[in-house]
C-alpha cells in the first residue's frame, strides 16, 4: 500500500512540473517579443523620414556667382506731359457748342467750345456806358477848370496892372515932391497904395498857382474814375471773349469734361491740353524699396515699343497706397507710339557692386534677412540651408553667408515642403 501511494505521488508531480515550465517559456517568449518591438520602434524613430520627390522641371534653379552686379529697382508707371494746361471758366455760363473733341491736335488759338451768358452781355454794355459817362465828365471838368483858371488869371492880371500903375504914381509923386509940386501927404498916400497892391499882386499869383494845383488834382480824380470804368469794361470784354474757350497751347486736346447745355461756374475746368512732345515718366515704387533712390540716377523706360533713357528728376515725399512716385525726365527721341497716359515699366540704376556673391532673386525673402533655400547636392537631392541675404536688385540678390560661388539653389516657392529639410529631385 505504501508502494502504491508513492507511485500515485509520482504520477501527480510530473504534470505540475511540466505546466510550470510551459508558463516560463511563455513569459520568456513574451519578453523577447516585447524587447524586439522596442528595438524596432527605437530603430525606426532614429531613421530619417523619406525625402519627398519634386519634379526638377517645375523648379527654378540658379547657380551662385561671384563678380560685379548692377543693382536696380523696377516699378510701373505712365507717361505724362510736362506741359499741361487746364482751361478754366472765367465766368458763369452755359455750354452752347463743343467744337473739338479729345485727341484733336490744336494750336493756341483753336476754339474748343463756346459758352453763352446773356447777363454778361448786359454787364458789358453797362460798363461801356459808364466809361463814356466818365470820359464825358472828365472832359466837362477839363473845360470848366480851364474857364475858371482863365478868370482867375484875368483877376491876377488886373491886380498886377493896378500894382504897376500905383507904383508908377508913387514914383511920379516922389519926383514932384522934390520940386515941392506935390504935398508930402499925397506922396505918402501913393506909396501906401503901391505897397498894398504889391501884396495883393503876390497873393493873386499864389492863388493862381494853388488853383492850378487844385484843378490838376480834380482832373486826376476824374481820370481815375475813367480808368476804373475802363478796367471793368476790359474785364467784361475779356470775359465775353473767353466765352469762346481757346486752347492757349499747341498740343493735343486730352479732355473736355463738360457737355452741351451744362451750366458752369467760374473756375470750372472746361478742357485740358497737353504738349505731347515733352513727356516724363511717373513711376510707382514700393515704399520699402525706395530708400536708395536719389535724384540724378539713370532710368530705363520700357514703352513696350522700345526703350528710352531718363534721369530721376523728382521724388515725391508723400506715400500713397504704399508707393512713392518718382519722376523721370526723358532723354533722347521717344519711340513710336509713346503718347500721354501710356503704361510703361521703369528700371532705376541704384549702384554698381564690383565684387559680390550673388544669385537670382528667390520667390520669398526680404532684403537683409535670413531665408531657407534648398541647395542641390551631388546625389540629386536638395537640402535646406540658411542663407543670409544682403542688398537686393530686380532679378538678383547679394549673398552674405550660407552659399558659395558654384552652388546650385532652388529659387522657386518651396513653402509646400516647409515640413521637410530634404527633397528628392526627380
Amino acid at each position: 500500500m505504501g508502494s502504491y501511494i508513492w507511485v500515485r505521488h509520482m504520477d501527480i508531480a510530473r504534470p505540475l512540473s511540466y505546466a510550470r515550465q510551459k508558463r516560463i517559456r511563455r513569459v520568456a517568449y513574451g519578453a523577447i517579443a516585447l524587447l524586439a518591438v522596442l528595438l524596432i520602434t527605437l530603430g525606426l524613430s532614429r531613421l530619417k523620414p523619406a525625402a519627398p520627390g519634386v519634379e526638377r522641371a517645375t523648379l527654378w534653379i540658379d547657380t551662385v556667382k561671384r563678380g560685379p552686379l548692377l543693382r536696380e529697382e523696377r516699378g510701373v508707371g505712365t507717361l505724362v506731359p510736362e506741359d499741361i494746361r487746364w482751361i478754366p471758366a472765367t465766368t458763369q455760363g452755359r455750354v452752347e457748342r463743343i467744337l473739338l473733341h479729345p485727341g484733336t491736335a490744336v494750336t493756341a488759338d483753336s476754339v474748343i467750345l463756346e459758352l453763352v451768358n446773356p447777363q454778361l452781355d448786359q454787364e458789358l454794355q453797362d460798363a461801356e456806358l459808364k466809361v463814356e459817362a466818365a470820359k464825358a465828365g472828365l472832359q466837362n471838368l477839363r473845360v470848366q477848370a480851364q474857364n475858371d483858371y482863365l478868370q482867375q488869371k484875368a483877376v491876377a492880371a488886373g491886380i498886377a496892372a493896378d500894382h504897376s500903375k500905383a507904383q508908377m504914381q508913387a514914383e511920379m509923386n516922389d519926383a514932384l515932391a522934390k520940386g515941392q509940386l506935390v504935398s508930402a501927404l499925397a506922396l505918402r498916400q501913393s506909396k501906401m497904395d503901391a505897397e498894398q497892391l504889391a501884396i495883393r499882386d503876390d497873393i493873386a499869383h499864389q492863388q493862381l498857382a494853388s488853383y492850378q494845383d487844385m484843378i490838376t488834382a480834380r482832373l486826376a480824380v476824374q481820370q481815375s474814375q475813367v480808368d476804373q470804368a475802363g478796367a471793368v469794361m476790359r474785364l467784361k470784354q475779356r470775359q465775353r471773349d473767353d466765352l469762346k474757350v481757346r486752347a492757349g497751347l499747341d498740343g493735343i486736346l486730352q479732355r473736355v469734361p463738360v457737355e452741351v447745355g451744362q451750366q458752369v461756374a467760374p473756375g470750372t475746368n472746361l478742357a485740358r491740353v497737353a504738349n505731347p512732345s515733352r513727356l516724363k515718366a511717373e513711376i510707382k515704387i514700393a515704399e520699402t524699396r525706395a530708400r536708395d533712390i536719389q535724384i540724378g540716377q539713370k532710368v530705363t523706360i520700357d514703352t513696350r515699343n522700345g526703350l528710352v533713357l531718363g534721369i530721376v528728376t523728382r521724388i515725391d515725399p508723400s506715400v500713397q497706397n504704399g508707393t512713392i512716385t518718382v519722376d523721370a525726365g526723358l532723354v533722347g527721341d521717344l519711340p513710336r507710339g509713346a503718347v500721354p497716359d501710356l503704361s510703361v515699366d521703369g528700371t532705376i540704376e541704384l549702384e554698381k557692386m564690383l565684387d559680390v556673391v550673388y544669385v537670382g532673386r528667390p520667390a520669398l525673402g526680404q532684403e537683409r534677412s535670413a531665408v531657407g533655400l534648398f541647395k542641390i547636392e551631388p546625389d540629386g537631392t536638395a537640402t535646406r540651408v540658411q542663407v543670409k541675404i544682403g542688398r537686393m536688385s530686380v532679378n538678383s540678390v547679394e549673398i552674405l553667408s550660407g552659399l558659395k560661388a558654384g552652388d546650385q539653389v532652388v529659387l522657386s516657392d518651396m513653402s509646400a515642403w516647409d515640413a521637410f529639410d530634404r527633397v528628392r529631385l526627380e
